[in-house]
């Protein structure tokens, strides 16, 4: 199929279906709020900086926003469904670029294939408290077979099912938060969790990974662009929305929670309960009652569902433009004729969820302690990888193009100061990896690695694709119109 198809429109994704507001949830969702508060800010807690993890929160969502700057600043003269991949190619050059896109690829895959392990087990736990015990790969099957029904259709189905599921998840959350400031807490509101004394406390760096880890799938919003209506204006928005969202309500959540179980009594708590996460379930019952607590339960499988499409929709589309834009077979590049998605790349990520979810329960792996932690954690190490080559090449473009952006805050400076902020996280992330992953040995080693390994098949995809169609090296990571 040659490009000519593309341009007049045969082969394109679905134009102007998703608003500012359709883009924000379906990344927002991506994060998985409630699943964040519930899973993974109790862990951060404990293994890291305790009651300082509301401080760490508002670090983080600190930095993001600076890396947001820059990040949307190109995402208004590159628009590309590729988004990682594409500004990397435009920035620093197709070798880049298609390091960028396999990474994505991967990281997008680990990420939903993981959080299907948590869903699993979570989805067998809530039906097992109905009398219905059945093994958790059966519930992750079932979750594969209705994603893969809502990504091979139109997103704008997966954008209406995703907004109604993270609004009850912000609900029932901001239920318990309330509760707990009309109930003063366990000794009144203490300000104390945002004192550096408390964020540095205990194994800080720790604490900053966990909080990264929870706004994974607020960067997917340039993914969308070829689809969202005016993406030069619609695709920033979602994106600093996402950001103040995600971060002010983790913020404001772990800061109640900290309150309800007292600043000095939180480590000794949550170290207390044999499941860690089942820490704001307990205080759901403190403040409120079993009533919202079951409630939370349910939504919380809803939650990881929300998720693993969220994250579905974004690989998809990375191998759908890997394929059109030939670093993958070209039969990968095409959308469906009724609904514009990228349903090869949809079923490519569906067939690939079976065999690792069996491979895991044939093997008797654990889906919380391997499946989950293991391919989660491999994933946010790839997108922070993949954030700081964003920002280093936000800096490359401009330079190359001061026209396009006369802001040198915007442009060169703020970009520059994520980068470094990125790249000591990634540092963190790949010292830290066995404590984050529960690996060791040659895992701990072998997971992190992948990254690596998957950026040199792109690299050396996007250099087969030089030296058989420079012209079509040339093009990648061009903008879509």
């Amino acid at each position: 199929m040659t490009d000519t198809t593309q341009e007049t429109g045969s082969n394109r994704l679905r134009k102007n279906s998703l608003s500012t507001g359709a883009v924000t949830f379906l990344v927002v969702s991506a994060a998985a709020p409630l699943t964040a508060v519930a899973g993974g800010v109790p862990l951060s807690m404990l293994l890291g900086s305790g009651a300082g993890i509301p401080g760490a929160f508002l670090i983080v969502t600190a930095i993001l926003l600076i890396f947001a700057v820059g990040y949307v600043a190109m995402a208004r003269h590159v628009n590309n469904a590729g988004a990682f991949y594409a500004f990397a190619a435009r920035g620093l050059g197709g070798n880049v670029g298609g390091a960028s896109a396999l990474i994505a690829i991967l990281s997008y895959n680990a990420m939903q294939i993981g959080v299907l392990g948590l869903l699993g087990a979570a989805t067998s736990g809530l039906f097992a408290s109905f009398g219905l015990n059945l093994p958790w790969w059966v519930w992750s099957y079932i979750a594969i077979a209705l994603v893969a029904i809502f990504g091979y259709r139109s997103v704008d189905l997966s954008a209406k099912v995703l907004t109604v599921l993270v609004i009850l998840e912000y609900v029932v959350v901001l239920i318990f938060d309330f509760a707990v400031i009309g109930k003063g807490a366990d000794a009144g509101l203490s300000m104390a969790p945002f004192t550096m004394t408390q964020v540095m406390s205990g194994v800080p760096a720790i604490g900053i990974l966990f909080c990264f880890a929870a706004f994974i799938g607020f960067e997917a919003t340039t993914i969308y662009s070829e689809e969202a209506k005016t993406p030069e204006t619609t695709v920033p928005r979602a994106t600093y929305i996402s950001v103040l969202i995600i971060g002010v309500f983790y913020m404001f959540t772990s800061w109640l929670m900290v309150n309800a179980a007292g600043v000095d009594k939180l480590v000794p708590e949550i170290g207390a309960l044999a499941d860690p996460t089942s820490f704001l379930f307990v205080l759901s019952d403190r403040y409120v009652g079993g009533w919202l607590t079951q409630i939370m339960t349910i939504l919380f499988v809803t939650s990881l569902f929300a998720g693993v499409l969220a994250f579905h929709n974004g690989v998809a589309r990375y191998m759908y433009v890997a394929g059109r834009e030939k670093l993958l077979p070209a039969s990968v590049g095409v959308t469906h004729p009724q609904f514009q998605s990228p349903h090869i790349g949809s079923v490519i990520q569906t067939v690939l969820a079976v065999v690792v979810v069996g491979l895991f329960a044939f093997t008797g792996q654990d889906p919380v302690l391997a499946l989950f932690s293991w391919l989660t954690n491999v994933g946010t190490l790839g997108i922070v990888v993949l954030m700081a080559v964003t920002s280093v090449s936000v800096v490359a473009f401009f330079r190359k193009n001061p026209e396009q952006e006369p802001n040198v805050l915007k442009a060169l400076v703020l970009p520059a100061v994520a980068a470094v902020a990125l790249v000591v996280t990634i540092y963190q992330i790949v010292i830290n990896f066995g404590n984050l992953s529960g690996t060791s040995g040659f895992l701990g080693i072998l997971l992190p690695g992948l990254v690596a390994i998957a950026a040199v098949i792109g690299f050396f995809c996007a250099m087969a694709l030089k030296a058989r169609s420079p012209a079509d090296y040339a093009k990648l990571g061009s903008q879509q119109f």
